[in-house]
């Protein structure tokens, strides 16, 4: 009896069918793990936007001051406003502030104001 010798195509072909199985097995994992990345970084997406946002928002407003000079004196338009707003809560314990207009008159060396639309000659603070 004699044996056929085996076919030089056969092996190969099992071989490749063995790395078509393990290739098809890593690309089902590869995308499951893709998967559950995309999922995750969903979840964090809004969290990495909201902070963007509001980084690109700080930096679009820059720090602006307004300071107002006469007689050799700088006087800052915010410290004003925080006199008023405090000369205003001392006179006032229960008053509530709604809105708050300050006039600042440098020829007088004084700023007036008025709180919720009232004015009055004692609302005044000295520059």
């Amino acid at each position: 009896m004699t044996t056929k010798p085996k076919k030089a195509t056969e092996e190969p072909l099992a071989a490749e069918a063995a790395e078509t199985k393990e290739t098809a097995a890593k690309k089902t994992t590869a995308r499951k793990t893709a998967a559950k990345k995309t999922e995750a970084d969903k979840a964090e997406a809004p969290k990495k936007t909201a902070a963007k946002k509001s980084a690109a928002k700080k930096a679009e407003e820059p720090e602006m001051t307004v300071t107002i000079q006469f007689g050799g004196k700088n006087i800052a338009a915010k410290d004003v406003m925080e006199a008023a707003k405090k000369a205003y809560t001392e006179a006032n314990p229960d008053g509530v502030i709604e809105s708050m207009d300050v006039y600042i008159k440098p020829e007088e060396n004084v700023a007036y104001y008025a709180v919720n639309g009232k004015g009055s000659e004692d609302y005044k603070i000295q520059l």
